[in-house]
């Protein structure tokens, strides 16, 4: 499938999804909207991709959030069913997904971040939520995953003011997994993929599940329920729930072949 908006490389089991307008601090509209949804559709229905990341083009910015010139101009707004950026909505994904913020993530560049499993942000990164400063809000899920992740007051810290913080102070704060050097969040962020994709597939899928599933229910409900998970089903008829016990007994390298 050819984008205009955004570009999608494979590198064995991983896809790369860079947001591809620079000239716009790879601002988001509904064309790119659509063509994220699409990659991360195909991403998510491949057997032979294991882990996402997503990145912005050029070293300035992850994203700026939503194309407010494009909207004023008399742009449409609007986006498929997986919401903002292909994944603010995206509930049913079970790969992991990393976002590589390589600069400024703002407003729904922020939201888009965090909707990833993880953050890797390169030590210029900043992010922050500056809707209300246009008159906005942080509909896209900014205002309701941001609390889960770090708490409400230190949430409301970001969100009431609309400051900006640095990748630093997200990683204390805990919204960042991992700070790398400036210019290194697509190769830190690689390399985080690859350790991910030496764990078999199957059980990183569960697992996943496991997690976000099982927070939303009471823990006596969590451990009762997680055997009749979707994930956890496939993962136990797997040939990986075979493969890994195997080659420990025969002392290899187990070969996974997320089936």
């Amino acid at each position: 499938m050819a984008f205009e908006h955004i570009l999608v490389e494979r590198e064995g089991p991983i896809t790369v999804v860079t947001l591809n307008r620079p000239q716009v601090f790879n601002a988001l509209h509904k064309p790119a909207h659509f063509e994220l949804e699409a990659a991360f559709d195909a991403f998510a229905a491949d057997p032979d991709q294991w882990v996402a990341i997503v990145t912005g083009a050029g070293d300035k910015a992850f994203s700026a959030g939503n194309d407010l010139k494009y909207q004023a101009a008399g742009g449409e707004r609007g986006w498929g069913r997986s919401g903002f950026g292909g994944l603010v909505s995206r509930f049913d994904c079970d790969k992991p997904i990393i976002a590589a913020v390589n600069g400024f993530a703002m407003g729904g560049g922020f939201e888009v971040a965090l909707a990833c499993d993880l953050i890797v942000a390169a030590e210029n990164a900043i992010f922050a939520l500056p809707e209300p400063s246009v008159g906005l809000a942080a509909m896209a899920g900014g205002l309701l995953r941001l609390p889960r992740v770090i708490g409400m007051k230190r949430a409301m810290g970001m969100i009431l003011t609309a400051r900006r913080v640095s990748a630093r102070e997200g990683f204390e704060l805990g919204f960042v997994t991992e700070v790398a050097p400036a210019g290194g969040a697509l190769a830190a962020a690689k390399a985080t993929a690859k350790k991910i994709c030496e764990l078999s597939p199957m059980s990183i899928r569960a697992s996943k599940q496991v997690a976000i599933r099982g927070a939303e229910l009471p823990l006596a409900q969590a451990l009762k329920d997680q055997e009749s998970f979707p994930a956890v089903e496939a993962m136990k008829q797997s040939n990986d729930f075979i493969e890994g016990p195997k080659a420990f007994a025969e002392k290899r390298k187990p070969h996974w072949t997320g089936r």
